[in-house]
């Protein structure tokens, strides 16, 4: 059987969800997938970006990072989306791409294929949760198989999120235990569709 294909698909301004998008690469090859790690085009207009320093300074680090493509889910056995929460949702760069998936859904290609999400907010109880809830959503709408981390391993007592990996950005960058999670949610999902995969082919 040919490995598992997983897209890593994010939204990053300065470079947390970025980390966290890293450290889900590693976790989704390390569990044995091919990986496409993809950033959602920026849509804030210029001005708005280099009024923020460390914005623009991401923006040209990461400037060697594939932009996300509707072919990417297409290829996708796996999704896993990260954002920044915006006022407990989702970013807009993302829910760009979100809503511009109709070609996909209207075939039926994003259905039961597994995905999961991660993200960070600027503090705590910042609405978390309430963003990795709200993409859920859209999962439930796709036909997806939604696959959390739930508290399967010691990580996830330690980082304390069972909906998805997460940080808070105004304690600094992410340490060892928020990217240790964003690994292991990751390959949990990454096994989870070599499990489905194994068990469609027979």
């Amino acid at each position: 059987m040919e490995p598992v294909h997983a897209a890593i698909i994010y939204y990053s301004a300065t470079g947390t969800v970025h980390a966290l998008a890293q450290a889900a690469a590693e976790g989704a090859e390390q569990a044995g997938a091919d990986v496409r790690l993809r950033k959602v085009a920026e849509s804030a207009p210029p001005e708005a970006v280099d009024a923020r320093p460390e914005w623009a300074r991401h923006v040209r680090d990461t400037a060697g990072v594939a932009e996300a493509g509707l072919a990417d889910l297409d290829w996708a056995d796996v999704v896993l989306f990260g954002t920044p929460t915006r006022f407990g949702n989702v970013a807009a760069q993302l829910k760009a791409f979100v809503d511009a998936t109709g070609p996909l859904w209207l075939r039926g290609a994003l259905a039961d294929k597994v995905y999961s999400a991660f993200t960070a907010s600027n503090t705590a109880h910042g609405g978390q949760e309430a963003t990795l809830l709200a993409l859920g959503n859209v999962f439930h709408h796709w036909g997806g198989i939604i696959v959390p981390p739930g508290y399967t391993d010691p990580v996830q007592l330690r980082s304390g999120n069972p909906y998805g990996a997460s940080h808070v950005a105004g304690d600094g960058p992410p340490g060892e235990v928020a990217l240790r999670a964003a690994a292991y949610q990751a390959g949990r999902a990454v096994r989870t569709a070599a499990a489905l995969k194994a068990g469609r082919a027979a």
